[in-house]
């Protein structure tokens, strides 16, 4: 190939060297012989410039510079389990290390809410039940500008697995939510369907901490609310503007009390007739603060289903409360806050989970400040006040003698990425009768150490 190159280059040489020894006589020429020259003289320049790139050609290519390889950004895996349907897995790991001076209420650990009158005798365990994971569907279609979508949430305070020596370590399962929904872009609307926290509940608003998750701090004694199936529709009032938003949430959901009858199988008061529990709540919030009213309405037939069951106080309660809360997180502060006001709320948690025609006030207040990145403080006040008379007149009917609580907690917590750990002490007085003329005041203490990791 060298040598083919080499005679062809040697060839040009020697037909340009010929056509430029050639005598020129411009003036004598003619033009015909102008023009050829001319053309002959541009053809041998178009072959002195393939002659030039073919041998820059022959010249050892310079070594490729160092590319760098952007690595790609990592792509989240998307499960799907329908066409244009994606399923998102989250939750939390949750572990607490406690010791108390009491046995306390509704259980120990991370179950505590307030201390069971007349218990004695310390404790210590460690706790996982706060555990919790969910599924998010979203995406699938439903018809016109309406779009599908549903959670179901688990976490593993449905008991343990037996009553052996062994069935501690081994806690239950327990569904806490299971709802779909339908939302309309367009209007701002959303209609969820299914097991859900009623209106009362501060979903956006509870304490917080890290030992009580499930059962937050001030449950059943300043803060009520709890989950049944039901529908829910709500409504944004300024859909697309800016500034504060305004959302009105209307429910209705399925009746519920404590019997007469069998509790698990649709037969209580609560269940007796079409008379569900209707609920109302307007919603404002803006970037570091929010605000809400709910209300809360129903009625129960003590009589049971088939109207048959003794009723040795009244055979009907009206069940009415009305609630405030509010969050504010100014700068590294945070408060936040609940007070409600009602009577006949033992089904929602109300009066310490005593039922009856029972009038009662309570809330809680809590104030936090970040003083790091990493490092917050947080106190807590919770209090129920049950009307002491109405306690008494339904004592041993569906009151259990309890009269006021207050609770007090203090937490330090650490948080880093996914994980979170906390030191928290909790202290709590409840005042009862057990026969509606004696008083008892029981205190109860718990110290917990508790680490978290969101998934």
């Amino acid at each position: 190939m060298k040598t083919r190159h080499t005679n062809r280059g040697t060839a040009l040489a020697l037909s340009i060297a010929c056509a430029l020894m050639l005598p020129l006589t411009g003036h004598a020429q003619s033009d015909t012989r102008e023009q050829q020259l001319e053309q002959r003289v541009a053809q041998l320049e178009q072959q002195l410039n393939e002659l030039k790139a073919m041998v820059q050609a022959q010249k050892p290519a310079p070594a490729p510079l160092p590319q760098v390889v952007a690595t790609p950004a990592p792509v989240t895996p998307i499960f799907s389990s329908a066409p244009g349907v994606s399923v998102a897995l989250h939750g939390f790991i949750s572990a607490s290390a406690f010791s108390q001076d009491k046995s306390f209420s509704y259980g120990n650990g991370q179950n505590a809410s307030y201390p069971t009158p007349g218990s004695k005798g310390s404790l210590s365990g460690v706790d996982v039940r706060n555990t919790r994971f969910w599924l998010d569907f979203k995406g699938a279609q439903f018809a016109g500008n309406w779009t599908g979508g549903g959670r179901i949430e688990m976490d593993f305070f449905g008991g343990f697995n037996g009553t052996g020596a062994y069935s501690q370590q081994q806690p239950t399962p327990r569904l806490r939510q299971a709802y779909m929904e339908l939302t309309n872009a367009e209007s701002g609307t959303t209609v969820r369907i299914g097991e859900q926290w009623d209106l009362m509940f501060p979903i956006d608003n509870s304490a917080t901490s890290l030992a009580h998750i499930a059962f937050p701090l001030g449950y059943g004694s300043g803060v009520i609310g709890w989950r049944f199936p039901g529908l829910v529709v709500m409504q944004d009032l300024n859909h697309g503007s800016t500034g504060a938003q305004w959302r009105l949430d209307v429910g209705v959901f399925e009746g519920s009390w404590s019997g007469p009858g069998n509790n698990l199988n649709y037969l209580t008061a609560g269940s007796a007739g079409v008379r569900p529990q209707l609920e109302a709540r307007l919603h404002v919030q803006d970037k570091n603060w929010l605000a809400y009213f709910s209300a809360h309405y129903s009625q129960v037939d003590l009589r049971g289903v088939g109207g048959s069951a003794a009723t040795p106080v009244k055979s009907a309660v009206t069940s009415a409360g009305y609630e405030v809360g509010a969050q504010w997180k100014p700068g590294p502060w945070t408060f936040k806050g609940v007070a409600y006001t009602g009577k006949g709320l033992g089904q929602i948690f109300g009066a310490m989970s005593q039922f009856g025609d029972i009038q009662e006030t309570g809330g809680y207040a809590q104030a936090g400040y970040r003083f790091t990145p990493n490092w917050s403080l947080y106190v807590l006040h919770a209090w129920n006040k049950p009307d002491k008379n109405d306690v008494v007149d339904w004592l041993g009917n569906g009151a259990t003698g309890l009269l006021r609580n207050s609770q007090t907690a203090l937490s330090l917590q650490y948080a880093a990425g996914s994980y979170e750990l906390g030191i928290e002490w909790l202290r709590d007085t409840l005042d009862s009768t057990s026969n509606g003329i004696d008083r008892k005041s029981t205190t109860g203490s718990q110290l917990s150490i508790s680490a978290l990791y969101h998934f």
